[in-house]
């Protein structure tokens, strides 16, 4: 855990369902920046070692999460896993006051996101879609990009609180917006990480010293956070870290099903996809994004 400093707040009743590799640390944040936290976790062990290691309380269902929360935050797996925590049995939304903000996390679909802010303004409280980028290391380091879709007095609302963990919390629209701009940045990462493993395997046939290379051009035009932090662990065939493979299929099948809806062109997108399937085949499905380099050498 980082030692980042927490800027003073008022503290909240809070309620993180999800404490997975992202959310164990992102409700760790939001404990130490003093506010009352109650976690839940499919997984109760998983829940009974976040309170050991951060106090607050652990919950039996998503519903006692969110008895008398202000604020519930969730990071599951993805939709079916999203509307399990909110609508199924023990579900988040039988429980939740009038005016609280259910802050989702998880990258889901825009569909999905709309829906539950329509049911949560029937019932009287908020819905922001806030799907994160940075990774485990950004919510370790309490350094995350949240990108947020739903109602603006309920984000101005929550965004103090979930400054916590973020370096950067924004709206970008009504329900459904802040999914749709994490497709944006899916979309991004996938054809910059292809060309980048492209240009280390031409590099290498070249017979160049690609570190060498990666430290001269990371100085000019084709400089990116992937050439940074991934260009020098993928010279080393190191990938048994960071954001998995069949985490980012599930992120560009969003982006796929998204753009059948609205008319976009992906066709590099679609490709990589496939290169993504093609690293699953090599059983590198938990291999970090930047193996594409795997097919490649």
């Amino acid at each position: 855990m980082s030692h980042r400093t927490y800027d003073p707040i008022t503290p909240h009743a809070v309620a993180f369902i999800g404490l997975g590799v992202m959310g164990h640390a992102m409700a760790g944040h939001l404990a130490r920046a003093g506010h009352r936290v109650t976690v839940y976790n499919r997984t109760a062990s998983k829940a009974e070692a976040w309170v050991q290691a951060y106090r607050g309380t652990a919950a039996a269902t998503p519903a006692e999460a969110a008895h008398g929360a202000d604020i519930v935050f969730a990071c599951v797996g993805n939709d079916d896993d999203l509307r399990s925590v909110t609508l199924g049995e023990g579900g988040a939304f039988a429980s939740m006051k009038s005016g609280a903000i259910f802050v989702d996390h998880t990258t889901a679909s825009a569909n999905v996101a709309r829906e539950l802010n329509a049911l949560a303004t029937e019932r009287g409280f908020a819905f922001i879609d806030a799907p994160v980028s940075g990774g485990n290391v950004g919510a370790i380091n309490g350094a995350l990009t949240v990108m947020c879709g739903g109602d603006a007095a309920a984000f101005e609302k929550m965004k103090p609180v979930a400054m916590a963990f973020s370096k950067a919390v924004t709206r970008l629209g009504d329900s459904g917006a802040g999914q749709l701009a994490k497709m944006v940045n899916q979309i991004c990462i996938a054809g910059l990480v292809q060309g980048l493993a492209e240009a280390i395997a031409f590099g290498q046939k070249a017979g160049l010293d690609m570190e060498a290379v990666l430290a001269v051009i990371g100085k000019g035009a084709a400089q990116s956070w992937q050439m940074d932090n991934r260009g020098p662990t993928m010279l080393q065939d190191k990938f048994d870290f960071g954001f998995a493979v069949d985490w980012m299929r599930k992120d560009l099948g969003l982006c796929l099903d998204e753009a059948r809806r609205n008319g976009a062109q992906l066709p590099v997108t679609a490709l990589v996809d496939q290169f993504y399937a093609d690293v699953q085949a090599m059983d590198g499905g938990r291999w970090d994004t930047s193996s594409l380099l795997r097919r490649l050498t």
